[in-house]
């Protein structure tokens, strides 16, 4: 009976240590077969994939403000922006959306030390700029117009006030529907001056490589790309992407004629 013991306990040993060797080995394999899957992805994929889950997340760039005052920018962009900023000196930067007013604030701050006597124009259909007007830069270098960025009145408008202007700078970001960016970059594509930007913002929507149902259909990046079939004065300057994470891929446009 005794050896009889033994030998069952033996049996149970040899079990225990026969599965944590069978664990280990399987454990490893699995390791090693996510290891392989890894070194598969592509360096593009990687930061695809962090720009899927980074715009996603509703505690990223959605709760990004400047001064206190909501401003729906990535701060790869809004970095890339403000040297474009502090290059081209630019007398008017004229910015299509307009929301609470913080990005027009974060332009403005900038232009304010690169170019004392330049201003932001900003448009937008509807007025949330209660608390950005009590921002002194807002009130000293910020013109809100209310109405649609299309709208013939509000063209003429900024048309009038950038009269005579050398260099002109224009921001887009507001419907970001195809048939509305494609109107806008008709429009105001002949404001920018040569040499200068124009910025379509967030054509990263919609699988470019943003995954968001915000606006069915074709976005900015299929717009950028059908203006580009009619001209020839803007070219897409991917240096302005050197931060890997942009949420305007192919959206900075350099007008070279």
């Amino acid at each position: 009976m005794p050896n009889q013991t033994i030998s069952i306990k033996r049996i149970a040993l040899t079990l225990i240590i026969a599965s944590l060797v069978i664990g280990n080995i399987a454990q490893y394999l699995l390791l090693k077969d996510a290891q392989s899957k890894e070194y598969t992805i592509t360096f593009s994929q990687v930061i695809d994939l962090f720009h899927q889950i980074s715009y996603q997340d509703p505690n990223t760039w959605m709760k990004n403000t400047w001064m206190g005052i909501p401003t729906l920018q990535n701060p790869n962009d809004v970095w890339i922006i403000q040297e474009t900023i502090s290059e081209l000196k630019p007398d008017f930067v004229i910015e299509a959306g307009t929301y609470h007013g913080g990005s027009a604030i974060v332009w403005a701050s900038i232009l304010s030390q690169v170019n004392p006597n330049g201003r932001v124009i900003t448009v937008d259909i509807e007025d949330h700029t209660e608390e950005a007007r009590k921002v002194p830069i807002f009130q000293e270098k910020v013109d809100f117009l209310l109405g649609s960025s299309t709208s013939p009145e509000i063209i003429d408008a900024i048309r009038k006030e950038i009269e005579g202007a050398k260099v002109v700078l224009v921001i887009l970001d507001s419907l970001h529907t195809k048939d509305h960016v494609l109107k806008e970059m008709e429009l105001y594509s002949p404001l920018v001056t040569p040499g200068s930007y124009l910025i379509v913002q967030d054509t990263n929507m919609h699988g470019h490589p943003a995954i968001t149902e915000c606006y069915p259909g074709p976005g900015p990046w299929e717009a950028v790309h059908d203006f580009l079939k009619q001209t020839d004065q803007f070219k897409i300057d991917k240096s302005k992407e050197r931060l890997l994470f942009t949420m305007h891929p192919d959206g900075y446009l350099k007008k070279v004629k």
